[in-house]
């Protein structure tokens, strides 16, 4: 969900001072390091151990779940309103959250217009297009489409990032990854059982994750505004494009079904609000690499939530291929150590993710 980041492309979401709003999907931003504690009040090593992987294994669940949320909102209200009510809930968590740290909005009209592209290419629209998508494809394909964002923004990032050089190992890991989402979709069989227009809809979304990444890279990387103002704004934003467009689709609902209230509530308050305050807590902690790596568990656990929860039907090349764009997705990622914590140190996230986040 959502406003996301590898380190291609900062498939992580946004740049160090950008917003996650996500996604998502994929690595994160580089927020300022939270400054250290004293000694008698920081907690041991073996604490602080358990503390981080409880918090990963929490956005991990959040995050994989998404797609199921998005899947039961849908039964009960129109595409454009699940992604406006997640954008609403999102924007309200991360609101309450300037209020407590006393975080101002960014000035300057440039950096807010920069943040209404960011807004829209890593929020309304990935969102959007992941919801319609739910109406016709299995929450487990939409999910596994979603991890292909890390490989989308390697090949778009060797054409719009020139720091980005290609490597045999990279290079590899992409021609591995889009076999596995041949695998995926059985194109030896012509794509049989599958909406092509639901599954090119999830594709699509995932696409444009890194899309917003790299403008987020070019274009926010020097702000002064710390990284919640940004994505705060960055999700406010983008509420206010869904709050334009959808009457323009769909009337206001007249019932409100409790299950896919529930959904969207959830979707927006933990998957789009609430997880990206825990995942800047952790790139804060055990830093972007180590946090980047909950992209890699979102497939895993949105193929088990709709096999397990919502009885989606599971085919063999479903798994085998997820695994296979996994694997390229973690060599597209791959590099020289030196290179991964300059990546780390200049951002790349979700910025939007703030909800990557699928």
């Amino acid at each position: 969900m959502s406003v996301a980041r590898p380190e291609t492309a900062s498939p992580a979401r946004p740049s160090a001072r950008t917003s996650a709003a996500s996604a998502p999907p994929p690595p994160s931003p580089s927020p300022s390091p939270a400054p250290s504690a004293s000694p008698s009040s920081s907690p041991s090593p073996s604490s602080r151990a358990l503390d981080w992987r409880i918090r990963f294994g929490a956005l991990s669940l959040i995050w994989g779940f998404s797609f199921l949320l998005i899947k039961v909102g849908t039964e009960g209200y129109a595409p454009f309103q699940v992604t406006l009510g997640r954008l609403v809930f999102g924007t309200a968590v991360l609101a309450v959250a300037m209020l407590v740290r006393r975080e101002r909005p960014p000035r300057g009209a440039r950096t807010w217009a920069h943040l209404a592209v960011a807004a829209f290419f890593l929020n309304a629209l990935p969102f959007s297009l992941f919801a319609y998508a739910e109406l016709t494809v299995p929450s487990t394909l939409a999910g596994i489409c979603n991890a292909t964002s890390p490989l989308w923004g390697m090949a778009l990032s060797l054409v719009a990032l020139s720091e980005d050089r290609p490597t045999r190992r990279r290079v590899a890991g992409l021609g591995l990854g889009f076999l596995g989402v041949l695998t995926v979709l059985s194109a030896w069989q012509g794509f049989s059982g599958l909406d092509l227009g639901g599954t090119a809809m999830a594709l699509l979304a995932s696409l444009s994750y890194p899309v917003g990444w790299i403008y987020v890279r070019r274009t926010l990387a020097g702000s002064g505004s710390s990284t919640l103002s940004l994505t705060g704004s960055q999700l406010l934003l983008g509420t206010v494009q869904l709050a334009l467009v959808t009457p323009l689709f769909t009337s206001a609902p007249t019932h409100f079904p409790l299950l896919p209230t529930l959904a969207v509530v959830a979707l927006g308050a933990l998957g789009t609000g609430f997880a990206v305050l825990v995942q800047y807590g952790l790139v804060s902690e055990v830093g972007p690499t180590t946090a980047q790596m909950v992209t890699y568990f979102i497939p895993v656990i949105a193929t088990a939530a709709g096999v397990f929860v919502l009885g989606e039907r599971l085919s063999w090349n479903t798994p085998v291929g997820a695994l296979v764009v996994l694997a390229g997705a973690a060599l597209t990622q791959s590099g020289p150590r030196s290179r991964r914590r300059s990546a780390g140190r200049s951002g790349g996230g979700k910025g939007s993710d703030a909800g990557n986040h699928p």
